[in-house]
């Protein structure tokens, strides 16, 4: 008796406790089902967004400018060595110049001799000229005398017509000395032939002095402006000829910084924006650039444009011609925006797609989820302005989430935005190619 009484308390307890264990498990699912989900939240508000693109550049002057001879020759002395700064006019390299002084000194010789005899012309030569034509007239009236008294002596048979044709020929002869005398007279007169020649190889002689001065200035090469010697490529004692490339220099003007950008993003620049320039030898050295030119035309092969860059203020020491550097361009910025994180996005066409103007985003109201339709603005790599559809102040839900009505418990992290913009720049130091980037200000 006493044993059925027990096995039947027993019973009753194990339903009482399977009762228990039933309602305990009920009212944890009821509580499960209705908890208040843990989720990550920005609060949206005003800042500064700015967006940037990045890419590698390289430094490249105005001009650069070979200096080469222009006649064959051996180098003497080369006077700068790469590196060195020079100014307009500074001389870079001799040749050798005895062959060429002996040239100017026989030109030289020449000039003075065609002048020596075109002054012998118009003074000493002029007067023995004009003795011949004087001696040559008082020839002619001699002979023309002699001839008149043989010509009266014959008529009165005195002498005979052999005497009279003598004095006729010396007659004949003294005309043409007279006419001989006058022609080089002529020809001995300012205009005349001689005076015009002996000026013409005068001039032929100056020339010819000039051009071998000529040819022994171009012994020696100088600066055409002033520049820094880039390359050096020859030494003294070696024989070089004319147009061949001997030093190479870089104009002293501001340095240019030239980029070739993706053409993806050729909308996004424009001439005159800002630039953050570093070059990779001297990262704690940071300056200023900004957008100088675009060219017109697209590398077909690369798919990139090509930027040139001028450097704003004074250009430090330290750019070399050809240097690498990471330049970041200023393309857009707004002063105060509401800025959200792209991955607050829902709709993933607008998380993918840059010309996607609207998306959805899931605020958090009353402690549960509301889905919102924004209008979207300014984007950059992680972050996007939101111009229509919420306000500074509500709290957007970033990472996962439950559904629409789902109730939740929200932990604000305002720093994402902070930490985005430090993720930005990791990552401008991972694709100097041609990324996107970002900088969210505070």
């Amino acid at each position: 008796m006493l044993r059925a009484i027990t096995a039947i308390m027993s019973k009753r307890n194990l339903i009482i406790v399977f009762i228990a264990a039933a309602s305990v498990l009920a009212l944890g699912a009821g509580w499960w089902f209705t908890r208040a989900v843990a989720v990550t939240g920005v609060e949206l508000r005003v800042a500064p967004l700015v967006r940037t693109l990045q890419f590698s550049a390289r430094v490249s002057s105005l001009s650069r400018v070979d200096i080469g001879s222009t006649i064959t020759g051996r180098v003497l002395r080369v006077l700068v060595k790469e590196g060195a700064v020079v100014k307009k006019g500074d001389k870079l390299l001799v040749l050798e110049t005895e062959e060429l002084s002996a040239a100017v000194m026989q030109a030289h010789a020449n000039e003075q001799l065609a002048a020596a005899k075109l002054a012998g012309l118009r003074s000493t030569g002029r007067s023995a000229v004009q003795s011949n034509v004087a001696q040559a007239e008082s020839v002619l009236i001699a002979a023309q005398a002699e001839l008149q008294r043989t010509q009266k002596l014959v008529a009165q048979g005195f002498l005979s017509e052999a005497r009279l044709d003598e004095s006729q020929r010396a007659v004949a002869v003294a005309q043409a000395q007279v006419a001989n005398a006058q022609a080089q007279k002529s020809a001995n007169a300012d205009q005349g032939t001689d005076i015009v020649q002996a000026q013409a190889q005068l001039t032929a002689a100056k020339s010819a002095t000039t051009a071998a001065q000529a040819r022994m200035a171009q012994a020696a090469l100088t600066a055409p402006a002033d520049a820094k010697v880039i390359d050096r490529m020859v030494e003294p004692g070696q024989i070089v000829q004319a147009g061949r490339a001997l030093l190479s220099l870089a104009t002293q003007s501001a340095p240019l910084l030239t980029a070739l950008v993706d053409e993806r993003y050729l909308e996004q620049l424009q001439v005159g924006q800002n630039a953050s320039v570093l070059a990779d030898a001297y990262p704690g050295q940071r300056f200023t650039a900004k957008v100088e030119a675009i060219s017109p035309l697209v590398d077909a092969q690369r798919g990139a444009i090509e930027v040139k860059f001028s450097v704003t203020g004074n250009a430090p020491a330290f750019l070399r011609e050809d240097m690498t550097l990471s330049v970041e361009v200023e393309t857009a910025k707004r002063e105060r925006a509401l800025v959200l994180p792209i991955n607050a996005l829902r709709s993933s066409d607008a998380t993918k797609n840059d010309i996607a103007q609207t998306s959805t985003v899931f605020a958090v109201q009353d402690g549960r989820v509301v889905v919102r339709t924004v209008k979207l603005g300014l984007r950059t790599l992680n972050g996007v302005e939101i111009r229509e559809g919420l306000q500074a102040g509500e709290v957007v839900i970033v990472g996962a989430s439950p559904g629409a009505g789902g109730k939740v418990r929200v932990l604000i992290d305002n720093t994402i935005i902070d930490k985005l913009s430090q993720s930005d720049a990791k990552a401008k130091g991972e694709d100097a190619g041609s990324a996107m980037t970002n900088a969210m200000g505070r």
